[in-house]
Parts: structure tokens; C-alpha cells; sequence
């Protein structure tokens, strides 16, 4: 059985391996590409509904990629899996027997994990100095239509050009994102952020590229947790959503 029916033999028969006509075709053909089509077939949902969905040539594709994961790679995947999870084993047995009175980190899998730092910048290398904190000057900077992700709404824009920051300002722009000393690990986004008074200050979520390893080697003099400011949130929800009703329901303290 060919695990990459059919769009793989439609793709590698009908088109002879050109990539362009059959992405042209799969385009002009689905149904799954337009909004429109996909309400319709949402508002008029039925059997008929997922047997036409079954023939999109997207699903066809989507479908022989998920054949090839479940058979092939998620297999693997796990097998791999287990074994790292074993050498982990091992590999914590091994620092705690090499430095017997060193603290280790406890197993915090299932649990609530709370860590604690200072805001701080850090410098990564020679002559180079990260400053601790980011601003909306650093997003308008950025501004690329061509790349999506650098492509800054024109009302965010409009707002700055205009100063219009309201209550949000802080020392004539509005803050975005902070560096602490904070560890942070896989499945720490959207954590809070909370001051010594127990105020929401931030979400975190990532840390700094030269403190990826820390789940390994944590190396205070680098590595940084990356917590969005709460005032950039307020403020998105406030001045540029237009949901500053939501504000009502909440206690700021200033």
C-alpha cells in the first residue's frame, strides 16, 4: 500500500514533478482555500459534506502527510522519545553523584513551578549589551509589508505617529517586552509575571536565543526569560482593539 495516496502519485504521474502546476491546480480546485466556501460548507454540514471534503485536493494532500507521520515519523518519533527519556536518567544520575552537594532542580512535571529573578539585561559576547527592556520604537523599526510577521498594522502606526499612548506611556513611548534572570522552560508561555507585591506586571513567554540551553546549563550571566510588558497588553486592548470596556472589570494599579 502506497502510504502517500493519492496526491503524491497525482502529483509525480499527472505533472511529471512540476511542483507549479500541481500547486496551480490544487488551488484553483479546493474548496478549503476561500472563506466563503468554507462557511458554506459549515452552514450545510452533512455526510455528503465530508465526502466531498475527502476529494479536495487539499485534504488529498493534507491527508498523505499525515499517513507519512503516523506511519513513519510519530513511530520513530516515540521510539526516540523513550530512549532520551531514559539517557535523562542516566544523565541526572550522574551530575548528582559527580557534585554531591550541589541543589538540583526537583522534577516539577505535573506541578506548579514558580521561579523568581530580577529584570536585567545581559551581555552575550564581547562589545555586545542588551538592554533589559524593548519599546514600541523597537516594533515601528521593524515595520516590513514584504514579511508578515514584520508587517505593523497601519492603526498601530497611526497611534505612535500620533503620541497617542494615553495612560500607558512611560518616559514618551509604551513599553513592549523585558529581560529577568527568570529560568524558563517548555510550556512557560503565557506564564504571569508578578512583582515583590504580587501585581501582574508581564506574560512570559520565550527566552533569550543565547539561554536556550539552560534547561541543560543554566548560565546566569546569560541566560534570560522574555516577558511581554502588561502595559503593551493594556494598551493593545485599550487604544488600538478599541476594547477598553474590558479595562472595567479589572484592578490597575498605577
Amino acid at each position: 500500500m502506497n502510504i502517500c495516496q493519492p496526491s503524491i502519485i497525482i502529483y509525480e504521474k499527472k505533472y511529471q514533478g512540476q511542483f507549479e502546476d500541481y500547486t496551480d491546480r490544487l488551488f484553483r480546485k479546493t474548496r478549503l482555500a476561500d472563506q466563503s466556501s468554507v462557511l458554506e460548507l459549515v452552514d450545510d454540514f452533512s455526510k455528503q459534506t465530508i465526502k466531498k471534503i475527502r476529494k479536495d485536493p487539499a485534504w488529498e494532500l493534507y491527508d498523505s502527510f499525515r499517513n507519512v507521520y503516523q506511519d513513519k515519523i510519530y513511530p520513530l518519533y516515540q521510539s526516540l522519545s523513550h530512549t532520551n527519556d531514559s539517557l535523562d536518567r542516566l544523565y541526572m544520575q550522574a551530575q548528582m553523584a559527580f557534585e554531591p552537594e550541589k541543589t538540583f532542580y526537583p522534577d516539577a512535571n505535573f506541578t506548579l513551578r514558580v521561579g523568581y529573578g530580577q529584570i536585567n539585561g545581559y551581555e552575550p559576547r564581547d562589545a555586545v549589551k542588551y538592554l533589559h527592556q524593548t519599546t514600541l520604537e523597537g516594533i515601528i523599526e521593524k515595520d516590513n509589508p514584504e514579511i508578515y510577521d514584520y508587517r505593523v498594522p497601519e492603526k498601530l502606526k497611526n497611534l505612535y505617529k500620533e503620541k497617542d499612548f494615553g495612560r500607558y506611556e512611560d518616559n514618551g513611548t509604551v513599553p513592549v517586552c523585558f529581560l529577568a534572570t527568570n529560568h524558563t522552560t517548555g510550556g512557560n508561555s503565557g506564564s504571569p509575571v508578578i512583582n515583590a507585591e504580587g501585581h501582574l506586571i508581564g506574560v512570559n513567554f520565550d527566552r533569550a536565543w543565547e539561554g536556550v540551553m539552560s534547561d541543560l546549563m543554566f548560565n546566569p550571566e546569560q541566560c534570560r526569560n522574555i516577558s511581554l510588558d502588561i502595559r503593551y497588553a493594556l494598551f493593545i486592548i485599550d487604544k488600538y482593539a478599541g476594547a477598553g470596556y474590558l479595562l472595567d472589570e479589572m484592578s490597575i494599579v498605577e
